[in-house]
């Protein structure tokens, strides 16, 4: 790739007589906090938006499920309130939320990935109070909300008992062939504050898990550790996962998959005080360098036991930057997730983890956005989310509509844009402007996923790049209806048209509608006639920065 300030043209050619085999569809999960908003009005329509979409099924995770408390989530709360004790601490079991929240992700044709935790009132161990420092506020409303539910439960087979009662209810209530369908994972990133427990005790208590699903449903999906994966200093998410993986290498546990995390960013400082709307004090952005690098040494982590690096690696937190409920008003380079940023960046990031799957025995099959929807916010918030709490439709959600839209099997792509694997143990902090893509075939012909972007939500380019896409080898010959599906400023762009009616808080009915008409795909232009000749067809597109485009070729009908 070119070191100049932008890239001026590059040439993408996709050798459609090369299939690479089949594409993994490593983007169709999500997951969120709250997970008491999925049984909402507003969660149950969206699950059924994404759906409508999606090519299959997507794995949805959520947080909380065991923890106790009043069923309504607030950031980074929530609460299945499943496990109760009676006066002689005989536990019994309320599994109204937890039917809730999973017949809602079934009935819209999802499937869970049910995150067992976190620890119930009752099974805090006795003295954990004394243990940890707590003073009450407004915001810290008991030592329970404020963290002793990270704590390792007081009794492990009163814990085994609840995560056999969960699968079995699931079983009756679903049927056994449909939840073994499901996922079921122990705890969210143990390595950091979410438990306060040690190593030991943690790979203890996924010992308990692991028996407790499999005399449920023998054959259900049990893993983790569901590690961080920053490399930093003092970080400690890598030393958990490989301990985590040794202790089952030699105990034979059960492990069906191996669960890890990856984020882009961590704003300093995370949230500002100041005017609301003010800048940035320092302008940050994502790297996606950094979630590449993070994912690598995971996957190098599993390989490094031959008989994990067939095991189904599922990075279920796989986000640009952290947290997930802060927006704009909390620090003003939240702001790329309202725009054609965030999605660009999306696609960029799955085909290049497709990519790192070929340098290793070890592969990405899941690649979850934490990103859902949040109650209560106001109109483009900035928070990690797919739909404004008002119901609108961000551009990150049309990326996932671009790659739905993808064929069946992975064809060979050279970009002489592109930015190279084989650069990431260089000293960047982000990847440099590139113009990239990633090609299909399907039964209808092949589509081409090409973009531009770098690392930079604040980089502008006065000219867009010029890109020639040669399809070489193709299937068919004559002519051909091409279709240009586009994501940038002035397309499939719900901000750019709510900034234009000025940015309104409160928008009218007929303000809604206009929004409401311009936040799904966009095509750039109407479908075009062209000539294949020999196999091989040449397209010419201009991509802005940042922007990613969608080409669909298929044979004219007639």
């Amino acid at each position: 790739m070119a070191d100049a300030a932008h890239l001026a043209e590059a040439t993408v050619r996709v050798d459609a007589g090369a299939p690479l085999g089949p594409i993994r569809r490593i983007w169709t999960s999500f997951g969120y906090d709250e997970i008491n908003w999925t049984s909402m009005p507003t969660g149950k329509r969206h699950l059924k938006t994404i759906r409508a979409f999606a090519e299959q099924p997507y794995f949805v995770r959520s947080h909380y499920i065991f923890n106790s408390g009043i069923g309504w989530s607030l950031p980074h709360w929530g609460a299945g309130n499943v496990y109760h004790e009676d006066a002689a601490g005989r536990p019994f079991y309320d599994f109204g939320i937890a039917d809730q929240v999973y017949d809602a992700v079934v009935q819209s044709g999802h499937r869970p990935l049910v995150e067992m935790a976190f620890t119930p009132r009752a099974l805090v161990p006795e003295g954990a109070e004394q243990r940890f420092p707590f003073e009450p506020s407004p915001t810290q409303w008991s030592p329970y909300e404020a963290g002793l539910w990270a704590m390792p439960p007081k009794d492990y087979d009163k814990w085994g008992g609840l995560v056999r009662a969960l699968v079995e209810h699931c079983v009756a209530r679903y049927g056994a062939t449909h939840v073994r369908g499901w996922l079921w994972e122990l705890w969210n990133e143990p390595d950091i504050f979410y438990w306060r427990g040690t190593a030991e005790q943690f790979y203890t208590l996924y010992d308990v898990t692991a028996a407790a699903v499999k005399a449920a449903l023998p054959d259900a999906a049990v893993g983790g550790p569901t590690t961080t994966g920053d490399l930093g200093p003092g970080r400690r998410g890598h030393e958990f996962l490989r301990g985590f993986l040794a202790h089952c290498a030699r105990t034979n546990v059960p492990l069906d998959f191996v669960s890890f995390h990856t984020k882009g960013a961590r704003y300093t400082p995370w949230r500002v005080y100041g005017p609301l709307g003010g800048p940035a004090p320092t302008q940050q952005s994502p790297s996606s360098l950094k979630m590449l690098r993070e994912v690598r040494a995971a996957l190098d982590a599993v390989a490094a036991h031959p008989k994990f690096r067939e095991l189904p690696c599922i990075v279920d937190e796989c986000d640009a930057s952290v947290p997930a409920h802060w927006g704009i008003y909390d620090n003003a380079n939240f702001a790329y997730r309202n725009t054609e940023y965030f999605p660009v960046f999306q696609c960029k990031l799955m085909k290049k983890l497709l990519d790192l799957d070929t340098r290793g025995a070890a592969r990405v099959h899941q690649a979850t956005t934490w990103s859902f929807y949040f109650e209560g916010e106001r109109f483009f918030e900035g928070t990690r989310s797919l739909f404004t709490a008002q119901g609108i439709e961000k551009p990150v959600l049309n990326a996932y509509r671009m790659l739905s839209r993808l064929g069946e099997m992975r064809l060979a792509v050279e970009s002489t844009g592109a930015w190279s694997l084989d650069r990431l143990d260089e000293s960047e902090a982000g990847m440099a402007e590139e113009v990239d893509a990633l090609a299909t075939s399907g039964r209808d012909g092949v589509s081409v996923l090409a973009w531009r972007h770098a690392d930079d939500q604040y980089a502008i380019a006065a000219r867009d790049t010029a890109v020639t896409v040669r399809l070489e080898r193709l299937r068919f010959s004559g002519s051909a209806r091409v279709s240009h599906w586009r994501i940038d400023a002035a397309h499939s762009n719900s901000h750019t048209v709510w900034r234009a009616l000025g940015a309104p808080q409160d928008p009218s009915e007929r303000d809604l509608r206009t929004i409401e008409e311009r936040q799904g795909l966009e095509q750039l232009e109407p479908d075009q006639t062209m000539t294949v000749r020999d196999g091989t067809l040449t397209l010419r597109i201009g991509l802005p920065l940042p922007s990613v485009s969608l080409l669909e070729v298929r044979p004219a009908a007639g």
